[in-house]
């Protein structure tokens, strides 16, 4: 069974500077340093960016684990802010699959700066064995 490969980050991914630093069946992180281009009005990371950073690491963990012709999509993601960060920080974003079924699964993960809990989030994804006709590109 081959799996799948990390993708490289592109579009608005790549421009945020996002770094993946873990890509392992079940597993994911992704890093970036904060700069002043991230932040909300009151001069922390804005909220977005946790969502980004979330929905990928958890995804990619999920991903990490789907055999090459099989495709996924996040259904649901609940997010908790629970600290502020700041430009020059880093963020460390790290998902992890629960549970997986043939066509559900269930992730869990977060977002550090260092030891301190800046966000988690849980979410759902579907999975089915190849790319659904809808989000063909035909």
């Amino acid at each position: 069974m081959t799996l799948s490969s990390p993708p490289e980050p592109i579009g608005y991914v790549a421009e945020l500077g996002v770094e993946r630093t873990l890509w392992t069946p079940g597993a994911s992180r992704l890093e970036l340093t904060l700069t002043d281009d991230h932040l909300n009005k009151g001069g922390a990371a804005h909220g977005g960016i946790h969502m980004i950073l979330l929905d990928s690491a958890l995804g990619g963990a999920l991903v990490a684990s789907l055999k090459v012709e099989e495709w996924c999509a996040t259904t649901q993601l609940s997010t908790s802010f629970l600290a502020a960060a700041y430009p020059g920080e880093r963020l460390v974003a790290e998902g992890r699959v629960v549970r997986r079924g043939k066509h559900v699964a269930h992730l869990a993960g977060e977002v550090k700066v260092g030891e301190r809990l800046v966000a988690s989030a849980t979410g759902t994804w579907a999975i089915w064995s190849s790319r659904p006709p809808s989000l063909s590109k035909d």
